[in-house]
């Protein structure tokens, strides 16, 4: 693994404790400081064979997500700061459901990672996964507005700082394993 990505991979899983611990400690200018450097510094280092592999959509989510971020660092803005997770469900909605309109959807993209030759049923339960991660990017948006514009500081921070990272990770290792166990079944069979 090479040392950027390594670096990446920890700034990522450290996210939630900035967002938990900082928000106590720092202006939100800081820590909107922090989320765009975590940006720029995701995108900056494969940023020409990402752009060629992304879509509109994917561009427009990511410049309104670094925009707010440095807008935030300008207002110092505590409802901005605590908007952003919410901002980020809505970009993985759109994301997520363009791909639904224009294929292969997100899922299946993960899954021909694994398994280049997906069948066609495995096709069709991707895009049902991908489905139910719209949903979840529904629901999970819409909590973490809530709790962004009526909740305490220290709720908003438990929530979306660990509690929708909890939630999304058990998502994700669950809908592996099902996947991994689906297509390893129809592919038998077939």
């Amino acid at each position: 693994m090479k040392a950027v990505t390594l670096i990446q991979a920890l700034m990522w899983l450290a996210y939630p404790f900035v967002i938990f611990f900082g928000i106590h400690y720092f202006q939100p200018r800081y820590i909107a400081i922090v989320l765009t450097l975590l940006l720029i510094f995701r995108w900056r280092n494969e940023a020409e064979s990402i752009l060629q592999g992304m879509s509109q959509i994917t561009i427009a989510v990511f410049l309104t997500l670094l925009s707010i971020t440095i807008l935030t660092a300008i207002s110092n803005s505590e409802t901005l700061l605590r908007l952003y997770p919410a901002l980020v469900n809505c970009g993985m909605l759109l994301i997520f459901s363009y791909s639904l309109k224009y294929p292969p959807s997100m899922v299946e993209r993960f899954a021909r990672l694994h398994d280049p030759a997906l069948t066609p049923s495995g096709v069709s339960y991707t895009q049902r996964v991908t489905q139910v991660w719209c949903v979840f990017f529904v629901f999970n948006g819409c909590f973490s507005t809530y709790t962004a514009l009526y909740l305490s500081r220290e709720e908003w921070s438990l929530y979306n700082g660990f509690i929708a990272y909890i939630l999304m990770g058990t998502m994700f290792t669950g809908e592996w394993i099902i996947r991994r166990h689906f297509i390893a079944k129809n592919t038998d069979v077939s």
